[in-house]
């Protein structure tokens, strides 16, 4: 199988640089999954967990939110924030989990703003995805 160089960079800092042969990735219109060889585009990122494929090994990235690009050469996935799952704290994403359910909750009771509400559902989604991609 052939691979293709995948970078993940954050405005912070490269999160990930290495030869892969598969990622995918959460999509404006859904999962997108591209190998070596992929017509070029770009297109924007959900929330979501994206895997990468190596050989027989397989790991999730938690990716929130960004572009994704493919280019001849490579594919580099531009994003708000990415973490690896070594790097996430399980007890942080779950005490953050459980602040944006009780907003969300105290959102729909009360008919708050539209924009804390969702603020609130996307700080659950990071906080899922968090979880998620950690596996612990």
């Amino acid at each position: 199988m052939s691979t293709f160089k995948l970078e993940i960079v954050t405005p912070e800092r490269i999160v990930l640089e290495q030869e892969v042969d598969i990622i995918t990735v959460k999509g404006a219109d859904g999962e997108l999954g591209i190998m070596a060889n992929h017509v070029p585009m770009v297109t924007p990122l959900q929330v979501g967990p994206m895997k990468v494929k190596s050989g027989k090994s397989e790991q999730l990235i938690a990716v929130h939110g960004g572009f994704v690009e493919v280019r001849k050469d490579k594919v580099v996935v531009l994003a708000e924030s990415a973490e690896l799952p070594q790097d996430i704290d399980m007890e942080r994403a779950k005490a953050s989990k459980a602040r944006a359910e009780q907003r969300i909750s105290l959102a729909q009771r009360s008919k708050q703003d539209e924009v804390d509400h969702r603020r609130a559902e996307l700080s659950l989604q990071r906080a899922t995805t968090r979880i998620r991609v950690s596996g612990k």
